[in-house]
């Protein structure tokens, strides 16, 4: 398989490479950083589903901060843990290119709170971030207050993430303010009957959110 993964990475025509659920490890990750540092077409690449881990995911972030083509990151299911998706914070200060990133993980919830954060008031290319963690409290409130400010996320993807009445409450005082922000989801959630009513009020409001799921 690393073999593979090294043909593949050093193809120079293609542009999207998907490798989900093939029990990519570390070394694979860094096989694959190796050639997006000077890979010149790759735009889209998929690690769904695989064993990454933490220092797969720092190797991929020192990439993104000298790759000028990726577009989209897909690292869902993947257990990059604390350290990983810290590096993939820093990684977000500098990198222009990269518009979607995204991270299904149970046990990141604050650093993807902090990339979310960062993405919209550093970050002036990304849009799309999917964060599948499990959100709760003070994390819902810090994501809220960061897209009362974004200025280039469209699509937030905040399904299964347990936000409860509270956090719909945050969320619709949010997107009152917010004037970009296009897609929605809290498909998965536990915001109740009162939870939807508030964010049925902010849509009275919001000029161009045009799809919310629940």
């Amino acid at each position: 398989m690393l073999e593979k993964i090294k043909r593949d990475a050093a193809n120079s025509t293609l542009t999207t490479l998907y490798l989900n659920s093939n029990s990519i490890e570390s070394n694979g990750a860094q096989a694959l950083v190796k050639a997006l540092k000077t890979n010149a077409t790759r735009t889209t690449l998929s690690l769904y589903s695989n064993s990454t881990g933490p220092n797969g995911a720092q190797a991929l972030a020192e990439a993104l901060v000298i790759n000028a083509t990726l577009t989209t990151l897909s690292l869902y299911g993947n257990s990059i843990e604390s350290s990983g998706a810290q590096a993939l914070v820093e990684a977000l200060k500098t990198n222009s290119t990269l518009t979607t990133l995204e991270l299904l993980n149970k046990v990141i919830a604050f650093e993807c709170t902090l990339a979310l954060i960062l993405a919209r008031k550093i970050n002036t290319s990304l849009i799309t971030l999917h964060g599948n963690d499990l959100i709760k409290g003070n994390t819902v409130g810090a994501r809220s207050e960061a897209f009362k400010t974004n200025s280039t996320l469209t699509t937030l993807n905040l399904n299964r993430h347990s936000i409860t009445y509270n956090g719909s409450r945050l969320l619709s005082a949010a997107l009152k303010t917010n004037s970009v922000l296009t897609i929605l989801n809290l498909d998965h959630n536990s915001i109740g009957d009162n939870g939807a009513e508030v964010l049925f009020e902010a849509l009275k409001i919001s000029s161009r959110l045009t799809t919310l799921e629940l």
